[in-house]
């Protein structure tokens, strides 16, 4: 098949297909008269274990390595496996912890702005973002801020 037809059995663009081709994750078996790629059946199972690796998170260098386990599983354990996905699974919850902070962040941001059609010469976010005051936990952000809804504007 050619990676046209690969590319709608899998779901991925033939962009895609050969990104892959040249990070080494994929490779086509042989090429036609007329310097198409040819892959099979092998090839489209390939493509699958390394488009479901990339959908849970999985990272280039640990598809490479999955991929290598794979093709000669009787050398490997479940332990190898094992640690490659608790290493992606804690770099998920880390990342989920500052997804969080982001949201929480962002949540009070809003909630000390005004959000009317005021001109933003005085507005909380674009001061708490000019001067810098969201590294690290934010509590409020400090200096004049223009509250929703009818609230009054406070002073730090």
């Amino acid at each position: 098949m050619r990676i046209s037809e690969l590319a709608r059995r899998t779901g991925l663009s033939a962009h895609t297909l050969r990104f892959y081709e040249k990070q080494g994750l994929v490779s086509h078996r042989s090429r036609s008269e007329s310097g198409y790629r040819d892959y099979d059946e092998t090839d489209l199972r390939r493509v699958e274990f390394v488009r479901a690796a990339r959908n849970v998170g999985f990272s280039l260098e640990d598809i490479a390595t999955l991929l290598s386990i794979r093709v000669d599983k009787n050398s490997h354990s479940c332990e190898e496996v094992a640690g490659i996905t608790r290493r992606k699974l804690a770099e998920v919850e880390a990342r989920l912890r500052e997804l969080r902070s982001m949201k929480k962040t962002l949540g009070i941001l809003l909630d000390s702005c005004c959000g009317g059609p005021e001109s933003a010469v005085h507005c909380s976010i674009m001061e708490a973002l000019e001067h810098g005051q969201l590294s690290g936990p934010m509590s409020e952000p400090a200096g004049p801020v223009h509250r929703r809804a009818n609230a009054s504007v406070r002073q730090a």
